[in-house]
């Protein structure tokens, strides 16, 4: 049999479902660390480490544009690292505790003075965001070496989206219903008793996630294997730039992505604040991630029919008019409002969680088109640029959130006040950042995005092109693949 004939045999091979569950539970295992910092670490730094707003936001522009980089670090390592278990896998395996390990010291900043304690912030979150991008780069690059067909891949950004989604669900569920008692206790409590009940939140959940992460990586690296075959190992430096440049797809993807994860990491950072002093408690922010995650989980079976039915691209471009109409429902929702703030929370989550999710799809069709152009497959490079992008905006993003509270003159808890009363200038910044920010950044998202090129049946072409061509190779033998590798699934 040749090798074109074994391919063609190849080509409508489906992923096992416990590669699909596989690939879920490794988003599940990120957001234990990636959504709890996103989510809570700007309350924390403030409300429990006692902080200033304004340092925390300078804190997360540095720290992050320092992830950006060591993501463009990590995707050179993952495109020249070859083994046994295959190219991606081994980093998800061995990088998990540290991981997992350095969320929990994150949240776990000393009682100090304010210098140590923001030197000890800046130290550990940093080191945080190194070891998340030399787990999430390889996990991310994975869907790409797993398969090539369009459906299978659909499958795996939708497993991804709805791990996502229960993750961030099981942390809000956790954290902020005990704060939420922890401040209805707050008058009979001294300053010293209601900072150390706070940091005995963080603490224990953190400790807890380990654990549970750890298993849930663990499970990924098992279950899913790289069957997409490459004709070369190792890609140079200047092979790896030689892709990028050519890939345009890549570049709009990159350019809409960043408006769109700029409003949706503002939102992230700001929903507790929305919860305990727009909506009057805190404990609202687990029905506002239970309706916004739960958008996600509902509308996630239904993706990869709708990409069918519609393409990735229009489901891409398209749903950001759900953005606005919810961010500036949101932003317009009174004191209180807390049925209205459900309403609009879900109409943008839809669009929220359609947009996140189908990114990750067309980032994996980036790599092949890059593939079609070059000769050369750089999953670990092209996913960096990628990631690089999300860093920035989550650098801006969460940076923005925390100057925006500065802006508004909110006040950071202090031993002497662990719970001051805000002046409105501060609601109405936690308003702007929650709703208007997002849909403002979703309209210049959607008018970028209009010149992306790569559509499924271009896609679909591109790649049985590449095919063809590996296939014509005289030195492509199929014994000579690392082990665990078969020759990719091509189904339409």
């Amino acid at each position: 049999m040749t090798v074109l004939e074994v391919q063609r045999e190849a080509a409508h091979a489906n992923l096992k479902p416990t590669a699909v569950i596989g690939y879920g539970l490794g988003d599940f295992a990120n957001n234990l660390a990636f959504t709890l910092g996103a989510s809570f670490l700007l309350y924390y730094y403030t409300d429990v480490a006692g902080l200033t707003a304004a340092s925390v936001g300078t804190m997360f522009l540095v720290v992050r544009l320092w992830d950006a980089v060591a993501d463009l670090l990590a995707g050179r390592l993952v495109d020249r690292t070859n083994t046994r278990w295959g190219k991606f896998r081994p980093f998800i395996l061995f990088g998990a505790v540290p991981l997992l390990f350095l969320s929990f010291l994150s949240f776990h900043v000393p009682d100090s003075s304010t210098t140590t304690k923001l030197v000890y912030a800046y130290l550990t979150y940093a080191a945080l965001g190194l070891v998340y991008s030399l787990v999430n780069i390889p996990y991310g690059s994975l869907a790409s070496a797993m398969t090539q067909s369009v459906h299978q891949r659909a499958k795996l950004v939708a497993a991804r989206s709805l791990g996502a989604a229960v993750g961030g669900i099981v942390l809000t569920f956790i954290i902020s219903p005990m704060i939420s008692s922890l401040q209805a206790d707050k008058d009979s409590l001294s300053p010293e008793q209601y900072l150390g009940r706070a940091q005995g939140i963080f603490t224990w959940t953190t400790l807890s996630f380990v654990v549970i992460g750890s298993l849930a990586y663990l499970l990924t690296f098992l279950w899913c294997h790289e069957r997409v075959v490459r004709v070369q190992p190792r890609v140079t430096i200047r092979e790896t730039f030689a892709t990028l440049r050519s890939n345009k797809p890549l570049a709009y993807l990159c350019g809409a992505s960043f408006f769109y994860l700029t409003g949706l990491f503002a939102v992230s950072g700001a929903t507790l604040f929305y919860a305990q002093y727009v909506l009057g408690d805190a404990a609202w922010a687990v029905p506002m991630v239970i309706v916004n995650s739960g958008i996600q989980i509902v509308v996630t079976p239904f993706i990869p029919k709708l990409i069918g039915l519609i393409g990735k691209k229009a489901v891409f471009q398209y749903c950001g008019l759900l953005t606005v109409i919810g961010g500036v429902g949101l932003f317009l929702v009174p004191d209180g409002g807390v049925f209205l703030a459900l309403v609009f929370l879900g109409i943008k989550g839809v669009g929220a969680s359609l947009i996140n999710t189908v990114m990750f799809g067309l980032e994996a069709d980036t790599v092949e088109y890059g593939e079609w152009k070059s000769g050369q497959r750089s999953e670990g490079a092209t996913y960096a640029i990628f990631s690089f992008t999300r860093k920035i905006t989550q650098s801006i993003g969460g940076a923005a959130t925390a100057w925006a509270l500065a802006i508004g003159g909110y006040l950071a808890a202090t031993k002497a006040i662990p719970h001051p009363v805000q002046p409105e200038s501060a609601l109405t910044m936690i308003k702007m950042t929650m709703g208007l920010v997002p849909a403002v950044c979703a309209i210049i998202a959607m008018l970028i995005f209009v010149k992306y090129p790569l559509t499924d049946d271009a896609y679909k072409q591109i790649r049985d092109e590449t095919e063809a061509r590996k296939a014509q190779l005289d030195n492509l033998v199929i014994p000579d693949q690392p082990a665990g590798l078969v020759l990719p699934a091509t189904e339409r």
